[in-house]
């Protein structure tokens, strides 16, 4: 059984930043697509479901963290990740109350950045693997109880 690729949003208006982090990914087997504006990620998050983004702190029309918090409104279960080149205690904060599940420093290393989206894929596929054991769980012991019922309500023979 072949497993869908995982696929990675990166927003960036540095065409240079955005080629060579998708080339990163896709040599890594990532399904990738770049945005260069908050307006093209919030379209293409509206077109395509993205396991995980990619977001520079400062975009030309919006702040990351402002992109942040509409990706966490549209899209909660994408795994978000803050990218900046401009590191601060607050912008740390912001982006973790706008739903940044990392927050990663300029310039990127190319193998920190891939242990965390690896940890942050995995945990994400975890948490959908445990909501379908759990719907699996239910819909097993739903069954017994109409089971159950059906025999209690049948008429004695």
């Amino acid at each position: 059984m072949n497993k869908r690729r995982s696929s990675i949003l990166i927003v960036d208006d540095e065409r240079s930043i955005r080629t060579t982090l998708a080339a990163i990914l896709e040599q890594e087997g990532y399904d990738v697509e770049t945005a260069e504006n908050g307006a093209q990620a919030i379209e293409k998050s509206n077109d395509k479901f993205f396991d995980l983004a990619l977001v520079d702190m400062r975009l030309p029309d919006m702040v990351g963290t402002d992109l942040l918090g509409r990706m966490k409104e549209r899209t909660p279960k994408m795994a978000k990740i803050m990218v900046t080149g401009v590191p601060s205690m607050q912008n740390a904060i912001s982006a973790v109350n706008e739903g940044a599940d990392a927050y990663i420093v300029k310039p990127v290393d190319a193998e920190i950045l891939l242990e965390t989206i690896r940890k942050h894929l995995q945990k994400r596929e975890e948490e959908v693997e445990y909501g379908e054991q759990k719907m699996i769980h239910f819909i097993q012991t739903r069954s017994k109880e109409l089971t159950t019922e059906t025999r209690k309500n049948q008429p004695a023979p």
